[in-house]
C-alpha cells in the first residue's frame, strides 16, 4: 500500500516531473509515491538532508510557476562534538529545485542563513536512492523486478546510478555537486559548512537523467520506442503569462472564483504534455503522466470555452493512434480509441499491454463527442473533413464490437489477462456492483455511455448534414432516437426515481443509486421527467455530502467513503453533473454543486482541487477529507470550475451562425459580478458581463470583435 501522498509538494515540466514531501524530503525508507519521475519511471526515490544527523523542520513550502519548488527549512536544537550547541531556529534553510526539460535535469540550491551571533560550524548529509521503478511498481499494481542495477559509484565527484531495463533501455541518474563533497561514500555526500552570522552559504546540486538503448539489435527488438522530448521543449516551454494570455480571462468579486481559476490553468499549464508534435494534457501527477483517452478528451471538452484548440490537438494525437486490428492482449479493436500509453521499462518490455492499451468503453464515442463540440465553438469544419475516415471508424466500432447481448447497447467486457475488468471512468475492479454489494457481471453497459453514444452520434449527424451528407445524418439520428427510447425504458430505476449504474450479463440491472446517470443527465437521453427526478435524487443526503455528490449512495450496500469509486466525491463527475442538471432545468441544484466543489478547493493547498476527495459528510469533519493517494495536480479535477463556471452562466455556442446563446445565466452563491473576457466563438471573440439580479442574472456585452451575435435567453 503506497502511504498518503496528500500534502505533497509538485513540480512538473513536460514529461519530467518531482512529488516532494512537504519538508522537501523524498524518504529513503517505506512505501511512498514521492521522488523524481521521467517517461513512467521513478528515476530517484529516496533523497534526504540531515544536519549533524537530524532533518531539518520545515516552516514553508511551495510549487512556482509550475515547475519550481521552494522549501523553506530551519534547524532544530543540534548538538555537535565537544559540547557545541546551534540553538534551533539559528539558521535559514532554502532548498531551490527547478525542472529543466530541454536537459532532462533538476537545479537544486540550497542556502543556509545565519541568523546568530557566532559562526556555526556543521556536517550537512545528502542521501539518495535511485530505484528506477516502473510507475506501476510504485503504485503496487506490479511486484516484479525486471531489470539489472550497477553497483552505484563516484567519478569525479559525481554520483552515478544505472540501471539496464528489460525493455533494453539503459536509465542513469547523475547527481554533480558545487562545491564538491568533503566526504563522499556509497550513496551519500557530506559537506562541513562553516557559516559567519548575517552571512550565507550555498550548495548547488545537479540532477541528470537519461535514457539511451542498448545497442542497434536490441533497438530492433525493443517493442517500445524510447520517446525523447528535448527536440520540443523549447516551443512548450511557454512562460506562466504566455499560458494565461491564450486563454479566455475571468475577473470576478470573488477572490475564491478568482483563485481556483487561476489555479486551474496554471495546473493545466503545468499538465501539458506532448507526443510528437502534439500537445496533450495528461492526466494527473504522479500516477497518470501519460496520454489517456477519457481524460484527455473530457478535460479538453471541460475548457472549450477557455480555449477550443486544445482539443483539436488532442483529436488529432487520438485519431493517430486509434485501433487498427484485433489483438486481445491489448484489448485493441479497429475503430477503438485508446485507454492508455505508456513508455516506461514494463511496457516496453511487453510485461503490461499499454503500448497503447484500448480497455476503455466510453473514450470512442467521447472523441466524436468532442469533435462536434468542438465543431460548435469554432464554426470550423476542416478538423471534421481531415479526421472522416477515423470517425466513420468509429461509429463502426460502437456500431458492431460493442453489444454483445443484441439489445443495442456499447458494452464492454475484457480480453485481455492484464486489462481492466471495468472500462467506463469508474475503472476499479470492484467500482461496478449490485445492490447485494456482489460484483455485476460483464458484459456491462454503463449507464453514462449510452448518454455519450446519443450524444455522439447527434453531433455528428450535424457535422454529415453541413458537409453534404444528409442521408448518412439522418441515419444517425435515427439510431439515437431508437437508443433515447430504450435507454428511458430498461435503465430505469422506479423505485428509487432514477437511472440504474449499469445493465450487467443478460440484461439485468445493477439496481444501485450512483452519480453515473448524472452524466446521462449531460447528453440529454433522459426523458424530461425522468431527468428531472433523477437530478433530485442526486441531491439528497444519501448522495450529497456537503462537498459534492458523492459516487454511490451512503445507502448502498457497498459504500465506503474512501472506496475509490464507492463514495467518495470526484470534482469533474461533479462538473458534469451541474451540466446535467442545468440541462433539465435544475439550476439550483447545479449552483449547489458548484458551490460545494468551490468551498472544498478553499481547504487545499493553493486552492487545487485534487483527484478525488473522501465521501464523509461536511458536517462531520467540517473540512473535505483528503483521499491519501489522490492526484494532484490532475487534469478533468482542474477543468471541473472552468467547466462549471461557463455551464452556469449559460453559454450555448452556434459558430457556424456567429452566435453565442446565454440561457438562464445563473452566478454561483459566492459571487455577484463575473466578466469573461475573450471568449472565442468562430472567427470573432466577445466579453461579457454577468450581475446578479433577484431571478438570475443580467448581462452586458462589453466589447465584441469579429461577427458575433449574443443572444440572452432566459
Amino acid at each position: 500500500m503506497v502511504s498518503s501522498i496528500a500534502n505533497a509538494v509538485t513540480v512538473k515540466n513536460l514529461n519530467l516531473y518531482y512529488v516532494i514531501a512537504p519538508d522537501g524530503q523524498v524518504p529513503l525508507e517505506s512505501e511512498h509515491g514521492f521522488g523524481l519521475y521521467f517517461h513512467d519511471c521513478r528515476f530517484l526515490g529516496g533523497y534526504e538532508m540531515v544536519l549533524a544527523g537530524l532533518a531539518p523542520a520545515v516552516l514553508a513550502s511551495t510549487a512556482q510557476k509550475g515547475y519550481m519548488a521552494l522549501f523553506e527549512l530551519t534547524n532544530p536544537d543540534l548538538h555537535l562534538e565537544k559540547g557545541k550547541l546551534i540553538p534551533k531556529e539559528e539558521l535559514g534553510i532554502r532548498w531551490e529545485r527547478v525542472l529543466d526539460a530541454e536537459q532532462t535535469s533538476v537545479q537544486e540550491i540550497v542556502t543556509f542563513q545565519n541568523f546568530g551571533h557566532q559562526v556555526h560550524s556543521f556536517p550537512l548529509t545528502l542521501k539518495f536512492r535511485a530505484g528506477f521503478e516502473d510507475v506501476f511498481n510504485v503504485r503496487g499494481l506490479v511486484h516484479d523486478s525486471l531489470g539489472r542495477f550497477d553497483s552505484p559509484c563516484w567519478r569525479d565527484c559525481k554520483l552515478r546510478f544505472v540501471y539496464h531495463g528489460a525493455d533494453h533501455i539503459r536509465r542513469t541518474a547523475t547527481i554533480a555537486f558545487s562545491p564538491a563533497p568533503d566526504i563522499s561514500h556509497k550513496t551519500a555526500a557530506e559537506f562541513r559548512i562553516c557559516v559567519s552570522p548575517g552571512e550565507t552559504r550555498a550548495v548547488s546540486v545537479t540532477i541528470e537523467l537519461q535514457e539511451r538503448s542498448e545497442g542497434e539489435e536490441a533497438k530492433r527488438s525493443n517493442p517500445q520506442p524510447v520517446v525523447t522530448i528535448t527536440h520540443l521543449a523549447r516551443s512548450f516551454q511557454d512562460s506562466p503569462e504566455q499560458w494565461l494570455a491564450q486563454h479566455t480571462r475571468l475577473v470576478s468579486d470573488s477572490l475564491l472564483l478568482n483563485s481556483i481559476i487561476d489555479r486551474s490553468l496554471h495546473d493545466l499549464g503545468m499538465l501539458r504534455s506532448h507526443l510528437g508534435n502534439k500537445e496533450y494534457f495528461a492526466a494527473g501527477v504522479p500516477w497518470f503522466v501519460a496520454l489517456f483517452g477519457r481524460d484527455s478528451l473530457i478535460v479538453a471538452l471541460e475548457m472549450l470555452a477557455f480555449q477550443p484548440e486544445f482539443a483539436a490537438q488532442t483529436l488529432r494525437l487520438l485519431a493517430d493512434y486509434q485501433g487498427q486490428c484485433i489483438d486481445p492482449w491489448r484489448d485493441e479493436q479497429p475503430g477503438r480509441i485508446l485507454h492508455e500509453l505508456r513508455v516506461g521499462e514494463l511496457a516496453g518490455a511487453g510485461d503490461i499491454p499499454h503500448t497503447p492499451f484500448y480497455g476503455a468503453v466510453d473514450a470512442t464515442p467521447l472523441f466524436l463527442l468532442l469533435l462536434g463540440r468542438h465543431a460548435a465553438w469554432t464554426g470550423d469544419l476542416s478538423l471534421f473533413r481531415e479526421l472522416r475516415a477515423p470517425v466513420e471508424r468509429a461509429l463502426a466500432w460502437i456500431a458492431a464490437a460493442g453489444d454483445h447481448n443484441g439489445e443495442g447497447y456499447l458494452e464492454y467486457q475484457s480480453t485481455s489477462n492484464k486489462g481492466l475488468v471495468n472500462q467506463g471512468w469508474k475503472d476499479s475492479g470492484d467500482a461496478i456492483v449490485r445492490a447485494d454489494g456482489s460484483l455485476a457481471k460483464p458484459p456491462i453497459a454503463l449507464v453514462e455511455v449510452q448518454g455519450y453514444v446519443f450524444a455522439a452520434k447527434r453531433a455528428i449527424a450535424d457535422l454529415c448534414e453541413r458537409t453534404g451528407e444528409p442521408d448518412r445524418a439522418s441515419q444517425l439520428r435515427h439510431e439515437a432516437e431508437r437508443l433515447r427510447t430504450r435507454f428511458n425504458r430498461d435503465f430505469w430505476y422506479e423505485d428509487q426515481g432514477t437511472f440504474v449504474l449499469a445493465l450487467e450479463a443478460n440484461g439485468r440491472q445493477a439496481a444501485v443509486v450512483s452519480s453515473n446517470p448524472g452524466h446521462a443527465l449531460w447528453t440529454g437521453i433522459a426523458d424530461q421527467d425522468k431527468g428531472q427526478r433523477s437530478a433530485a435524487r442526486l441531491m439528497r443526503d444519501d448522495m450529497f455530502s456537503g462537498w459534492g455528490v458523492r459516487t454511490l449512495s451512503a445507502s448502498e450496500r457497498r459504500y465506503n467513503p474512501v472506496g475509490y469509486h464507492l463514495g467518495t466525491v470526484w470534482p469533474h463527475d461533479n462538473a458534469l453533473l451541474a451540466a446535467g442538471c442545468r440541462h433539465y432545468g435544475q439550476d439550483e441544484a447545479a449552483l449547489r454543486i458548484f458551490t460545494a466543489i468551490a468551498e472544498a478547493a478553499m481547504h487545499f493547498r493553493h486552492h487545487r482541487l485534487p483527484e478525488v476527495i473522501a465521501g464523509f459528510r461536511r458536517e462531520d469533519f467540517q473540512v473535505p477529507v483528503h483521499y491519501p493517494v489522490a492526484c494532484h495536480p490532475q487534469a478533468w479535477a482542474a477543468g471541473a470550475v472552468p467547466f462549471m463556471l461557463t455551464t452556469c452562466l449559460g453559454l450555448e455556442p452556434d459558430a457556424f451562425f456567429g452566435n453565442l446563446r446565454i440561457v438562464r445565466p445563473r452566478l454561483p452563491h459566492f459571487a455577484n459580478h463575473i466578466e469573461l473576457r475573450g471568449v472565442r466563438v468562430g472567427g470573432g471573440s466577445v466579453d461579457l458581463e454577468f450581475e446578479r439580479t433577484a431571478g438570475g442574472a443580467k448581462v452586458n456585452i462589453l466589447k465584441a470583435t469579429g461577427q458575433v451575435s449574443v443572444k440572452v435567453e432566459d
